[in-house]
């Protein structure tokens, strides 16, 4: 009796370790291949949001790498490969989600040198202009913009772009922008924070205008409020996630703008509303 009474205490305090060893980890799924959100190198914002709530946590961060394709969560949270996806949008409804830790918005993308001044889907100008579009995959996957376009009847002048794009190539959702700052569509419609940061590199200076107005007709949205998805069963875990999100604000603030994300959540200085209206070339912002 007393051997197995002493197999019992090492059984629990090894169970112990092993519980405590896993609640020291952050394990996050990511894609490796998608600036300004993540890549493998950990150069993305979103990188560096999650090393944050790491060292909140005093947790050892780990990544499971997976492509953001169909299957992405049955293939890394529901399989049990992580528990945290950081940057979904607040209403998705396959998971729970976290406080939203900002909102942003689709914009239109043109050339500075242009002067369009476009801010709606009922500009005129949407019907001769070369528009360029980021797509999913089949019709219903599309994004909203492309479908605020369609409702219109703006199709034949309409240019589609993967919004994944070429993944054997660096930096695969840059290709919509550079078609405009080289000239191959006229405007494009992107979602605000792919394009304020590729905006910054683009080879001609650019204009990024929000679309307005947030929400077009009562289907489509053109803002968006960004959490961390999770599992629904994990109420502990969303409970420290959101904790740390608003005890890490300032912070996770910092990072966005530093990021040129542009938000619809917070006001901004008149040099941070660079990030919602001109994007001036990099050799005139320095």
């Amino acid at each position: 009796m007393k051997k197995l009474n002493a197999a019992l205490v090492v059984l629990g305090l090894t169970l112990g370790a092993i519980t405590a060893a896993r609640a020291t980890e952050l394990r996050v799924c990511a894609d490796p291949n998608n600036l300004p959100f993540s890549n493998e190198k950990g150069e993305g914002f979103e990188n560096k949001i999650v090393a944050l709530i790491a060292k909140d946590m005093n947790a050892k961060l780990t990544y499971t790498w997976w492509a953001q394709r169909r299957g992405y969560v049955r293939n890394t949270l529901k399989s049990g490969l992580c528990d945290l996806w950081p940057g979904v949008a607040s209403a998705v409804d396959m998971l729970a989600t976290s406080r939203p830790y900002y909102r942003s918005s689709y914009v239109f993308v043109t050339r500075a040198d242009r002067h369009l001044k476009i801010t709606s889907f009922d500009d005129p100008q949407l019907h001769i202009l070369k528009i360029g579009v980021q797509m999913v995959g089949n019709d219903a996957m599309n994004t909203p913009p492309t479908h605020a376009l369609a409702r219109r009847g703006i199709i034949n002048n309409v240019r589609g772009y993967m919004l994944y794009g070429d993944y054997q190539k660096p930096n695969p959702p840059a290709a919509i922008i550079d078609a405009v700052a080289n000239g191959d569509v006229d405007v494009a419609v992107v979602w605000g924070p792919l394009a304020g940061f590729f905006a910054r590199k683009a080879a001609n200076p650019l204009t990024l205008t929000p679309v307005t107005p947030p929400v077009d007709g009562a289907q489509w949205p053109m803002q968006f409020d960004i959490s961390m998805g999770m599992l629904r069963h994990r109420s502990d875990f969303k409970e420290k996630i959101d904790e740390i999100l608003e005890r890490e604000k300032p912070q996770i603030d910092a990072i966005l703008a530093a990021y040129h994300v542009p938000r619809t959540d917070v006001r901004v200085s008149s040099s941070a509303a660079l990030t919602v209206d001109t994007i001036p070339h990099p050799d005139v912002a320095k």
